[in-house]
């Protein structure tokens, strides 16, 4: 009897924790983590955009000889300042847009996680704007020549200064570009992670674990890395220039002067730094839910 009334309890536990929703704020700290990792590619691959290196071993040795390891760590604060804004949004924002657009049984269909993730893309745009323009200044500043860097010492003092000698609006150049990259990213990151993650489960080859969360954050980190590669070089370029091109002037420009393959300079580091970012984005995010599970069984109410 004391069996029956412990399992009942325990389903009872279950069903309130898939029922309510989980912190908003994990995304943000798992893209965090992430990107802390792999803040050195993402680095070289904004370099790579900017600047006339060619290739990433090239870019990666010019920086070490240049300014040594901490070299690579450029901007850090700028990629932590982004991932607590843009990414927080994108995840929270997605899973309540995915809830809303699919409350039926069964896995949502993959326009309906396109669309959940198109809208959260969208949202997270703008509000993660100006920590993205200054993450993409920092980075990229020390790959310029002396005279034209920015030199900010920190994120929240390049915000400071941004507003001071450009003005508030200044914090939203770049919003288009960096609009449609969001957008695309997240239709094609997040969306794909949750289709790649349902199919592989109904093959019924592997348990819902690491294994299966590895698997598709590779899948989702290939496809969003293709979809979003000319969005990001232009987002770049226009966050970087110093001249006020706009968006189609810094098109008509590359295109004339690199071809169209410009729209994908810098793939592979690009798809080798987000391959990593990906997968350990959602391994974490996965954990953290589980932990936030155990912690609801247990009897936790605070999260």
């Amino acid at each position: 009897m004391s069996q029956t009334v412990q399992k009942a309890e325990e389903a009872k536990k279950s069903s309130v924790t898939a029922a309510k929703p989980y912190p908003f704020y994990l995304g943000g700290l798992a893209a965090s983590f992430a990107g802390s990792i792999t803040h050195p590619l993402d680095l070289t691959k904004v370099r790579l955009q900017t600047s006339e290196d060619k290739k990433m071993i090239q870019s990666f040795r010019r920086t070490i000889s240049n300014y040594g390891i901490r070299g690579l760590y450029d901007g850090l604060t700028g990629t932590l300042l982004r991932q607590m804004t843009y990414s927080l949004m994108r995840f929270a924002a997605y899973d309540h847009f995915k809830s809303q657009l699919h409350q039926g049984p069964g896995p949502p269909p993959v326009w309906k996680l396109a669309v959940a993730g198109s809208c959260a893309g969208g949202l997270a745009g703008m509000f993660g704007n100006p920590a993205e323009l200054i993450m993409v200044r920092m980075q990229a500043d020390r790959g310029k020549p002396p005279a034209d860097r920015y030199n900010y010492r920190n994120a929240i003092q390049g915000l400071y200064a941004m507003a001071k000698q450009e003005g508030v609006t200044s914090w939203y150049r770049g919003l288009v570009p960096n609009g449609v990259r969001s957008v695309l990213m997240n239709a094609s990151q997040l969306g794909s992670y949750d289709w790649f993650k349902h199919t592989i489960l109904d093959f019924k080859m592997f348990q819902d674990g690491p294994i299966v969360h590895f698997l598709a954050s590779l899948g989702a980190g290939t496809v969003a890395t293709t979809v979003c590669s000319p969005a990001d070089v232009i987002k770049s370029r226009v966050m970087n220039a110093h001249d006020n091109a706009s968006v189609l002037k810094v098109i008509r420009d590359s295109v004339a002067k690199e071809g169209p393959g410009v729209f994908f300079k810098g793939w592979l580091p690009a798809w080798i730094r987000l391959q990593p970012n990906t997968i350990l984005i959602f391994l974490t995010l996965e954990q953290l839910k589980k932990g936030v599970d155990r912690y609801r069984r247990a009897g936790g109410t605070l999260l």
